[in-house]
């Protein structure tokens, strides 16, 4: 069958082919499409167990709002089990040594016991001076340490959740993580309303029904990878040696530079909103709201590329990665324009959603071009962050995002003494994203990625 296609000058020194079919694209889809199922379900069910505690009244709400940011920050920095494990499954699947795959997810498994299990003894030593460190007031504080006190007990759960991930993710496939993912948080949504209202536990049970859904999924996952699935996947029951583990530490570190200063840029701009005056973050919050939560369609595309990319040079085949890589760039713009344009079509109705407030509205329109010309860059960054890591160029990654970072960083601290107001808020972090995007850019147009990773 005949294929339309037109050559353009597509983040390479050579034309490349844009073609309105590709022979990837259904692994892309089969790969992204499940992913963006899983991807979403985390927000969707933190969205139904806010509605429910919500009913509790003000206190358990905010009590509620401090645990969820304090669980945020203490498990990212262990994404590492997710990012790391990808690529070297991945890598071993394209060579077709399903051992070497096996024992890469034994590996993430055993850190992620370890890890988990100190995160779990952390929180439940420094639960209180934790929550007093994140502002919690005395009103605020039973409710919040018994929450955080219960929801601490699934720690080792999330982590071998996020190691399961990664290791799915590398075997290409990402419908086994979406069916579990989905089932346990159906059991965490219905546990909710049995727990906090029938037999009285208030925000305890939402912590109680957070942490057995995720024990559940946990459990699911090892019955899968240490049992049913076993021996399709080529793993052997068998503790790795200690020196085999520093790998993963190694990525840990760089993705915890990473996180941290794209995280820390993040955390300035609301800072530094806040300080513009309250409309200016109430306007800000929505709008970086928005656009964390359109980053769900493109953040697929990045796990598919993680995935795909890894498989590729795993089997020696640099310059079919670089094809899939082209094409899910293409995706990734495709999908960022699309994202744009709808996003502008709701700006009449789409601000009164979140606020009544004449004066806030006014300042979120007054950076809503922000957002919707956004869309298409992030869709090429995100996508970019999955082809490097897919080639297991975290330190890249991190050097790249620190210097980023600090560049957005002295935009964002100029805006107070400047006057810039919340539009230099957000020429910040157009900065930081220009910034991801040309440092993303220039060894993958000179072609030194897979060159440098496949040596």
């Amino acid at each position: 069958m005949g294929q339309r296609a037109l050559d353009v000058q597509f983040l390479d020194l050579a034309p490349v082919r844009v073609a309105l079919t590709s022979p990837h694209d259904r692994d892309i889809l089969d790969l992204a499409v499940p992913a963006l199922a899983g991807l979403a379900a985390g927000p969707l069910v933190s969205l139904v167990d806010t509605a429910f505690v919500g009913q509790l009244g003000r206190v358990p709400l905010g009590a509620l709002g401090v645990n969820t940011s304090i669980f945020s920050m203490t498990f990212v920095i262990f994404n590492f089990l997710a990012y790391g494990t990808t690529p070297r499954v991945g890598k071993a699947v394209g060579n077709d040594d399903r051992a070497e795959a096996g024992r890469v997810v034994m590996r993430a498994l055993t850190l992620a016991v370890g890890a988990g299990i100190v995160a779990l003894v952390a929180l439940q030593a420094l639960a209180r001076p934790i929550l007093v460190l994140m502002g919690a007031s005395e009103e605020l504080m039973a409710p919040a340490l018994a929450y955080l006190r219960i929801r601490a007990l699934a720690g080792p759960a999330v982590l071998l959740i996020t190691a399961s991930h990664g290791a799915f993710r590398g075997y290409q496939d990402t419908r086994t993580p979406m069916v579990v993912t989905l089932g346990f948080n159906v059991v965490n949504g219905g546990l909710d309303p049995l727990l906090i209202f029938v037999l009285d536990w208030g925000l305890a049970g939402a912590g109680a029904a957070t942490a057995i859904g995720q024990w559940i999924g946990a459990l699911t996952f090892l019955v899968l990878l240490l049992k049913a699935r076993r021996d399709e996947l080529g793993i052997e029951l068998r503790w790795p040696d200690l020196h085999t583990l520093v790998p993963f530490l190694k990525v840990g570190r760089d993705l915890f530079l990473r996180t941290a200063s794209l995280v820390g840029t993040m955390t300035l701009a609301t800072a530094v909103a806040a300080r513009v005056g309250v409309t200016a973050v109430a306007a800000h919050q929505v709008a970086a709201q928005l656009w964390t939560f359109l980053a769900l369609l493109v953040d697929a595309l990045a796990v598919a590329a993680q995935a795909l990319v890894s498989k590729h040079l795993g089997a020696d085949a640099s310059n079919t990665a670089r094809r899939v890589s082209n094409r899910l760039l293409q995706w990734g713009l495709v999908v960022g324009v699309g994202l744009g344009l709808g996003f502008w079509a709701l700006r009449p109705v789409l601000p009164g959603f979140f606020t009544d407030d004449p004066d806030t509205i006014q300042a979120l329109r007054s950076v809503y071009l922000f957002v919707v010309l956004l869309q298409p860059l992030n869709g090429l960054v995100f996508v970019g962050d999955g082809i490097y890591m897919g080639a297991e160029a975290f330190l890249y990654l991190a050097k790249a995002m620190i210097g980023t970072a600090l560049a957005a960083a002295l935009v964002l601290l100029l805006v107070v003494p400047m006057g810039w107001g919340l539009t230099g808020v957000w020429w910040g972090i157009t900065t930081l994203m220009a910034g991801r995007l040309l440092t993303l850019a220039i060894p993958y147009a000179r072609k030194t990625l897979f060159a440098r990773e496949t040596a």
